[in-house]
């Protein structure tokens, strides 16, 4: 649990490094489909200093087909044995909002982090979970579901305004549930239009209140590549310096694709901040 521990250290930054056992993620050189591509992306994400692996098993783009508990199980399972047989070293993610695949997880391979894009409101149940086995747990923001999400996007109060107020509530009823190791996520891409995510990445710095560590997730998605004319191939240079503006915000994990570029922006970065006056 040390490693896990670290994470939610905030005078540190993390590369979380995306491992997609999906078919259907929305940047298609990020799928691993069997046990062999997903080693291949894990032994490239440690060489390039990720200090976090991210496994996913259920593709949460907009519009993404809904699959079982126990397909997304299999997926995760395969990943947890590969990354587990390679290494013991490194902490894990999950990325599910099911109580039953964490569960699943942790009976199997030992603690790991939860990475809950729904902050415990589709399945109640995960946060009784990450309570009964004092596990870190990200809590995102978004409102609907993955099929539904971008067509709930209008926010009276401003956007900034209305996930300040989201997680002021939430981090309460996390913590009443017996939560202590909280990492925020706002959601960039998740029922926010692409103006709203720039809003969101402009305020990010107000999120830094609730004295929880920042996780931010804009790798490759559309609020850059759509603003560039481009697809998701071309959105590495764009994926770089919003990077640089969510660490000036108090991003202390950058959730990406491209783990050397997010290393060396972060290593760039350290350098810059210790000259600041």
């Amino acid at each position: 649990m040390k490693q896990i521990c670290d994470i939610l250290d905030k005078s540190q930054r993390h590369v979380m490094a995306i491992v997609n056992v999906t078919d259907d993620s929305f940047y298609s050189t990020s799928r691993t489909y069997d046990s062999s591509s997903v080693a291949k992306r894990v032994e490239q994400a440690l060489r390039e200093g990720a200090t976090i692996l991210d496994i996913g098993g259920y593709s949460s783009r907009s519009g993404a087909v809904d699959i079982s508990v126990e397909e997304e199980w299999r997926r995760v399972r395969m990943g947890l044995s590969v990354v587990r047989n390679l290494t013991f070293d490194i902490p894990i993610s999950i990325d599910t909002f099911r109580s039953e695949v964490v569960l699943r997880a942790v009976e199997e391979f030992g603690p790991v982090i939860i990475n809950d894009i729904t902050a415990g409101e589709a399945d109640d149940n995960i946060l009784e979970v990450a309570s009964k086995y004092n596990l870190p747990y990200v809590a995102m923001h978004m409102r609907g579901t993955p099929q539904t999400m971008q067509q709930i996007t209008n926010y009276p109060e401003g956007v900034v305004n209305e996930v300040y107020k989201y997680f002021a509530k939430r981090c309460a009823e996390l913590r009443e549930r017996g939560l202590k190791d909280i990492i925020l996520d706002v959601g960039f891409g998740f029922a926010k239009s692409l103006e709203q995510n720039y809003e969101l990445l402009a305020g990010l710095k107000r999120m830094e209140d609730f004295g929880y560590p920042l996780l931010v997730g804009m790798s490759r998605k559309s609020m850059i590549y759509k603003a560039l004319g481009g697809s998701p191939e071309d959105a590495l240079a764009g994926t770089a310096a919003l990077h640089w503006e969510a660490l000036r915000g108090g991003a202390t994990i950058l959730r990406v694709h491209d783990v050397k570029e997010a290393a060396d922006v972060i290593r760039l970065f350290s350098i810059y901040e210790k000259c600041i006056i």
